[in-house]
This record gives C-alpha cells, structure tokens and sequence, in this order.
C-alpha cells in the first residue's frame, strides 16, 4: 500500500496521542502514590522535523516530570493531568477523522474506472 507523508504522520501522530493517555491513566492512577515522579510523553517536535524532512515517521518519547513534589514525593498534580488528557483525547478524535477522511478518498479513488 501506498504511504503518504500524511498518512504517516497520522499514524505517528495517533501512537504518540495513544501513548500519552496511557500514561496520563498511569500517572492519575499513580496521584497518592509516595514517591512517584509523573510521566510525560513528548513527540510534536520530532513530528515536525520529520514530516519537514519528507518522511512522516516519528517516535514519542517518555520523559519523568521535574515538576516540584509534595511533601510525600509524588509530583502528580491532578488539574495538569485532567487539562492533558482533554486536549490529548480532542487531537486523538481530530487525527482518527483525518485518517477517516484519507481513507474514504482513497477509496472513492478506487472505485473510479
């Protein structure tokens, strides 16, 4: 099958937005834990440099929060996590309809003689 630059950076895009729920359930999962230092996902800029560069092709990275702790240890804080997963799961819904959209031209394509 044929690859776009889109396309992948479309899939790249929803591995990335995937991985960062993940570990937003994880971190909020984790919020009374002692000692439990938050997770964050990074990918936008390797994205970026790679669809600049033609390719589409990224990984995301997970990096531990410096964030200040509490007094037990734990740096979650809640509202940064709630804030995170809406604006995650709202660029999720966006990619998946664009894939959807990338889908249907392809195939409408398809079914031209």
């Amino acid at each position: 099958m044929l690859e776009s630059v889109t396309s992948a950076a479309l899939a790249s895009a929803m591995d990335g937005l995937a991985l960062r729920q993940r570990t937003i359930a994880n971190n909020i999962a984790n919020v009374n834990t002692p000692n439990y230092h938050a997770k964050r996902v990074s990918f936008e800029d390797a994205l970026a440099a790679s669809v600049q560069s033609g390719d589409g092709h990224a990984q995301a990275t997970m990096a531990t929060s410096l964030e200040p702790t509490q007094l037990n240890g734990n740096n979650v804080n809640l509202d940064t996590e709630t804030l995170s997963n809406i604006d995650t799961v709202l660029r999720f819904q966006f990619a998946a309809r664009a894939i959807g959209g990338e889908f249907t031209a392809v195939r409408a394509a398809m079914r031209t003689n």
